[in-house]
């Protein structure tokens, strides 16, 4: 089971910037995904960014542009610079992993991509933003 921690959250104006970090261990493959995923009260938890080690990387339509998640490979950290922040950015971040993941069937070229399915979360970490 991998373990994850988060760090970064606080609290910011509208328009300013954060950088959570998610540091882990106790991988067991060297094939991964790492993302991010944030929470509101009484709401579900949204997807919001994931990358895995493929290169593969996806955001959520709600902050693409915005917000840019990056791993180090050797270490698997990942961080998510976020940019431009909103008010409805406020929520708690959560860091996932998939340690080993399955890869889909092969594309037109051949090439087969990892499907990440997160199973080992974080604590959280509160990101709140003010108007």
């Amino acid at each position: 089971q991998v373990h994850l921690v988060e760090t970064g959250g606080g609290s910011v104006q509208a328009g300013g910037s954060l950088r959570l970090s998610c540091s882990s261990s106790g991988w067991s493959y060297s094939s991964y995904c790492m993302g991010w995923f944030r929470q509101e009260p009484g709401k579900e938890r949204e997807f919001i960014a994931g990358i895995a080690s493929d290169g593969t990387i996806k955001y959520a339509d709600s902050v693409k542009g915005r917000f840019t998640i990056s791993t180090d490979n050797a270490a698997k950290t990942a961080s998510l610079e976020m940019n431009k922040l909103k008010p409805e950015d406020t929520a708690m971040y959560y860091c996932a992993s998939d340690d080993g993941p399955q890869r889909g069937p092969p594309d037109y070229r051949g090439l087969r991509y990892i499907i990440c399915e997160y199973d080992d979360w974080g604590q959280g970490t509160q990101v709140t933003v003010s108007s």
